[in-house]
């Protein structure tokens, strides 16, 4: 059964269109897409996380319709923005124990955590770690990262580790180093 289904999903407003994209993205299993724009490329991983509702189509995560059942989408799927975190070493542990607080979850057992994902993503820059390591201490079954750097795909694909993976990109080479 797959953990990402999206059937003919399309997003527009008065500025911005994506689609229509159909996909199925089964547990563990990985999805890099490459798109025209970096617009659209960010609307798409905003639908894949149950974030941006499509306005035609449908997007299922697990089983769960985003556009009724955003609160149990958001717990299936973590999302990792393109923009870098603007924190440095002494923000990360409230960082962390805002996150744990977020999702319910042990402070203590987020921080343990955190500081071993820190350690797969070294050498990987800490404005775009620590999105990925605020998204990883949840658990969640599936990552949406919306435009990755592909100089730390090495390091987002170890620290992924078994959980599905879905990534969008505004260049085919950019989705080439996810594949």
């Amino acid at each position: 059964m797959a953990l990402l289904r999206m059937r003919d999903a399309s997003f527009a407003n008065a500025t911005a269109r994506a689609g229509p994209l159909t996909l199925d993205l089964e547990p563990g299993g990985r999805v890099a897409l490459a798109f025209l724009s970096s617009q659209e490329a960010t609307i798409v991983a905003l639908m894949a996380a149950g974030i941006a509702k499509a306005t035609t189509g449908s997007v299922l995560i697990g089983d769960y319709d985003p556009r009724v059942q955003s609160v149990h989408c958001k717990r299936i799927a973590g999302f990792v923005p393109h923009e870098p975190l603007e924190l440095d070493e002494r923000d990360f542990p409230r960082y962390i124990a805002y996150r744990a607080a977020l999702w319910n979850i042990d402070a203590t057992a987020a921080q343990a955590d955190a500081r071993l994902l820190c350690e797969r993503l070294e050498g990987m820059h800490e404005a775009f770690s620590y999105p990925l390591i605020g998204a990883l201490v949840a658990s969640p079954q599936l990552i949406v990262l919306d435009r990755p750097q592909p100089a730390y795909a090495a390091q987002i694909l170890r620290s992924v580790e078994g959980r599905a993976l879905l990534s969008t990109h505004a260049q085919p080479s950019n989705a080439a180093a996810f594949t």
